[in-house]
């Protein structure tokens, strides 16, 4: 008689994935040492995630997940005032290491875009439809809020970016503050001077 399948066993796995490469990272990921560190077998791993690479997809899909989760309720009185706040979310100690990961991921999907099209995709445009539709939903133009969306996203990926290499928080810190001040002055509906 064989074992029943623990359908959490896949969910439990992932979150064991994504703390593991948080600390290793995907650069020499085998699925030996992987699966030793989250209690399976290389063999365990393919059965539930198809491929090695069907599972990077799908643990980055996770973090991403995560990622977003953790600007829910995340506000402000203004633009910048929210750019602030998710900047200091996303510079915390506990996302550092997600943000690294991200970072590595995404240049490794840069150079296989076949492989990683969803990841690419979902890292552009499911963020520029998050930051833009508050604003299409005030009646700003779409296509004007998806450009400011854009801003948005280059400045606060640009900087976590510049945190992650040089933890400069100091200098970090005031060049958000300047930036984000900026983004109220771009608003679209502002006239631009």
């Amino acid at each position: 008689m064989s074992r029943p399948v623990d359908e959490r066993r896949p969910e439990e796995l992932c979150d064991a994935i994504v703390h593991y490469l948080t600390g290793h990272g995907l650069a020499n990921l085998s699925l030996r040492p992987l699966a030793k560190a989250v209690g399976s077998s290389p063999r365990g791993l393919l059965y539930h995630f198809g491929s090695k690479e069907k599972m990077v997809v799908q643990v980055l899909a996770e973090i991403r997940r995560r990622q977003r989760a953790s600007f829910d309720g995340i506000e402000g009185a203004t633009i910048s005032e929210t750019c602030w706040n998710v900047w200091k979310q996303i510079s915390s100690p506990e996302s550092e290491p997600l943000f690294r990961l991200f970072f590595e991921a995404y240049g490794l999907a840069l150079t296989n875009p076949t492989l990683y099209h969803t990841f690419l995709h979902d890292t552009v445009d499911v963020w520029l439809k998050d930051i833009a539709q508050p604003l299409v939903h005030e009646g700003v133009d779409r296509e004007d809020a998806r450009a400011f969306a854009s801003v948005v996203l280059a400045g606060l990926r640009g900087f976590i970016l510049d945190y992650c290499t040089t933890r400069d928080r100091e200098r970090l810190d005031r060049a958000v503050r300047l930036w984000a001040a900026g983004l109220d002055a771009m608003l679209p509906g502002k006239e631009l001077d």
